[in-house]
């Protein structure tokens, strides 16, 4: 089975209120490196995206950032990375987010971090891709991502199979371990990938 290569990395720009995000993110950031994946991420250098950057640069790993240019502008680019690539909209970021990675994972973050996560999702859903999204969950923060999707399945706008478009991880070290498990996508014959 194809092992994956590269995982792209979706958190807040925001730090939130609790210090265990902080450290759980640096040290995510630390065994990615260390199991030699390749990050990509929304390229900010402010917030648990700069603290996971930071982290896996200082491990040795390889971080591509892809950030739209209205934010770059406003100079939140991190200037650190292996490669940083501006992009025109925050859907032409996601979507190169997905074209250069094998799988996806969830951190803590807010509203934009749920919606790449949820987008993710949603295309595995529809059939684009077959790739499971592992979440990072730090005490417990997605709780609530769990219980929509139970809730969706309940009221008949989801099949139950939806549940294993997620796998739920405690730690930092359970959820690289779920990535280092996680098989690499289906390649189309086009060249593209599911």
């Amino acid at each position: 089975m194809p092992v994956i290569e590269s995982v792209t990395v979706f958190c807040g720009s925001s730090s939130g209120a609790s210090p265990r995000y902080e450290a759980a993110v640096r040290e995510f950031g630390e065994r990615l490196a260390r199991a030699g994946l390749r990050a990509i991420y929304g390229g900010g250098r402010s917030g648990l995206m700069g603290v996971f950057a930071d982290a896996a640069l200082a491990a040795g790993g390889e971080v591509v950032g892809i950030i739209p240019s209205f934010l770059h502008g406003r100079e939140v680019a991190h200037d650190g990375l292996t490669d940083l690539r501006v992009v025109s909209s925050m859907h032409e970021r996601k979507q190169l987010m997905f074209d250069l990675s094998d799988t996806a994972c969830t951190l803590p973050g807010g509203l934009g971090t749920l919606d790449e996560t949820i987008e993710f999702v949603t295309w595995r859903q529809l059939g684009l891709h077959d790739r499971t999204m592992v979440i990072l969950d730090t005490d417990g923060y997605w709780n609530g991502l769990r219980a929509l999707t139970e809730r969706t399945v309940e009221h008949g706008f989801a099949g139950p199979d939806v549940h294993g478009f997620f796998e739920y991880t405690a730690t930092p070290e359970e959820a690289v371990a779920a990535l280092t498990r996680a098989r690499a996508p289906i390649r189309r014959e086009d060249g593209g990938r599911l």
